[in-house]
């Protein structure tokens, strides 16, 4: 049996040692300027960054079980997992934390689980809408052309969020709409790995998500939806208790 299981191991070895070879891609050459700043602001316009930028609460279910309600005028969240509920502030990364409706008594367990909080979200809300992001500050815009002949924007971010120096490659389509992007992030061992951004849904008010990314793994965004409250969506308001604390 040891055997057997060796044999397993060494072939499961080669196996990513080929896939490494065959599949990992160095982070391509691009040029910054008004060209790759032009293709951004294409972008921006496909997806109605304007009508994002005025969207003020968004809900959303990511893979893994996470439900997230944004309160984007209030830079306020709610992220819920398993039996866990936790109000954040997310410019400041403190809030409650609850579990099964009992708020969490434990100082240093509630303050885990609001970082927790904020890390799911800082990754799903960036899954959510990415594209507007590519002009952030600290982002380093270029131009790069495809092996195809395309022209495709590479983004650093070289600040903010919880992994900075991450690299995406944006594939666009003739209006600026991404179809796919290709990544060189620090939590993905092979570079260039590649995603769909497909199933495109347009929110109350007009802003464009992408619901379906297709890749090594499928990830689906469900249950979204926009509101000018976070009672349109709720029914009520649970970040009272943060305001309240």
């Amino acid at each position: 049996m040891k055997k057997y299981i060796l044999y397993i191991l060494l072939g499961l070895a080669a196996v990513l040692i080929v896939a490494y070879f065959i599949v990992d891609k160095p982070l391509p050459e691009g040029k910054s300027g008004p060209a790759a700043d032009a293709l951004a602001k294409k972008m921006l316009m496909a997806i109605n960054d304007e009508a994002w930028q005025e969207t003020a609460v968004v809900q959303w279910s990511f893979p893994g079980g996470h439900q997230h309600v944004w309160d984007k005028q209030r830079h306020l969240a709610r992220v819920s997992w398993d039996d866990y509920e936790v109000l954040v502030r997310l410019n400041e990364v403190t809030g409650l934390a609850f579990k099964e409706g009992i708020r969490v008594d434990a100082p240093q367990e509630e303050q885990e689980l609001v970082q927790k909080a904020w890390e799911y979200w800082v990754n799903d809300s960036f899954w959510l809408n990415a594209p507007n992001k590519v002009s952030d500050p600290g982002v380093r815009r270029q131009l790069v052309v495809t092996d195809q002949g395309k022209e495709a924007l590479l983004v650093t971010y070289t600040t903010g969020g919880s992994t900075p120096g991450d690299s995406y490659l944006w594939l666009v389509d003739e209006n600026g709409l991404p179809y796919a992007w290709q990544l060189w992030v620090s939590i993905i061992p092979l570079g260039g790995v590649e995603f769909s951004w497909e199933g495109w849904q347009t929110l109350a008010g007009g802003a464009k998500i992408a619901t379906v990314h297709q890749g090594p793994l499928t990830l689906n965004i469900t249950d979204v939806r926009a509101g000018e409250r976070v009672e349109d969506i709720l029914g009520s308001d649970p970040f009272q208790a943060l305001e309240s604390q």
